[in-house]
């Protein structure tokens, strides 16, 4: 299949490159560098410097008929959506409603989108949380997020194009960008192997649902070949508070490193975890790497890179 990947020198992006390759899929990269990295991608790729917003997005449409998208490309940070929300919808709604005008005016079949689970679901009623959970965004990020899967709805109902919204808990592993407020595991570990001091925001008793890339790539790949539409939790069902995280970090990175506290960010998520048992059922997906193993593969990585 040709298969273009928005935001694809990215984080996850990047990863689900690589396995939709080794798929033997003809696959083409647009990013824009804000967050990604030509680092992240395989030589010979056909890489496209581009904004979602463009208007050159339909004509790069034109010139390679693409049979799926994988739809990643997003401003991600939480917080800053809080600080700008008319930057956060200009990207990840008009950004993201420009795509499905390209897919329909070059006959896309299929879009796979890269949602969230947290941030659509707010603070739980109950845990884990299944798709029926109540839908109650606390910020615009997860506003933005849950609009484009109604958009994805109404594009289904009224062009015809398939698609898998898949809401992912909170993703580690390599690659990941330990620059600015998102993804708290490469935060620490960077911190700990420069010899710089992590701080854990409030009392660190938050809890998060922490899932690993390559079960996230898995995923991904059973939704393209999932023939119909539906929308999936991705994460383990198990809940990890951050006082954990920080301190299985400072042992796998074999720092001696006092445990700090600063101030709770404003309105912070106490709780979140997914149950994944939809996906399990429909697509056959489960998560594979527990977090310890995830973890240490994941220090691994980033002592490899320094």
């Amino acid at each position: 299949m040709k298969i273009l990947v928005t935001g694809g020198a990215g984080f996850i992006g990047s990863h689900i490159v690589d396995s939709l390759i080794e798929k033997g899929h003809d696959v083409v990269v647009l990013d824009d560098l804000s967050s990604g990295s030509v680092k992240n991608l395989p030589r010979k790729i056909r890489f496209i410097k581009l904004d979602v917003r463009s208007n050159n997005v339909c004509t790069l449409f034109l010139e390679e008929q693409f049979d799926a998208v994988f739809h990643l490309a997003a401003q991600m940070d939480v917080r800053k959506s809080v600080d700008d929300p008319k930057f956060d919808a200009s990207v990840n709604i008009i950004g993201g409603l420009n795509i499905l005008e390209c897919c329909v005016r070059h006959n896309v079949k299929k879009v796979i989108f890269a949602s969230t689970g947290g941030a659509i679901y707010g603070e739980q009623d109950y845990f884990p949380a299944d798709e029926k959970h109540p839908l109650r965004p606390l910020s615009p990020y997860g506003v933005a997020k849950l609009s484009y899967e109604q958009y994805l709805f109404y594009y289904k109902e009224v062009y015809g194009i398939d698609y898998v919204s898949l809401r992912f808990a909170n993703i580690y592993g390599p690659r990941q960008n330990p620059h600015g407020e998102a993804g708290v595991v490469a935060i620490f570990t960077t911190k700990f192997l420069n010899g710089d001091q992590p701080v854990i925001n409030g009392d660190g008793k938050q809890t998060r649902d922490y899932v690993y890339v390559g079960d996230i790539v898995d995923a991904n790949l059973l939704a393209l070949e999932y023939p119909e539409t539906g929308i999936f939790n991705l994460g383990t069902g198990v809940e990890a508070d951050v006082n954990t995280l920080y301190r299985t970090l400072r042992d796998l990175t074999g720092v001696e490193c006092e445990e700090i506290h600063g101030p709770a960010k404003k309105g912070e998520q106490q709780r979140s975890v997914l149950d994944y048992s939809h996906a399990k059922k429909v697509l056959g997906w489960a998560p594979k790497v527990d977090l310890e193993q995830g973890l240490k593969k994941t220090v691994e990585y980033f002592k490899s890179q320094q």
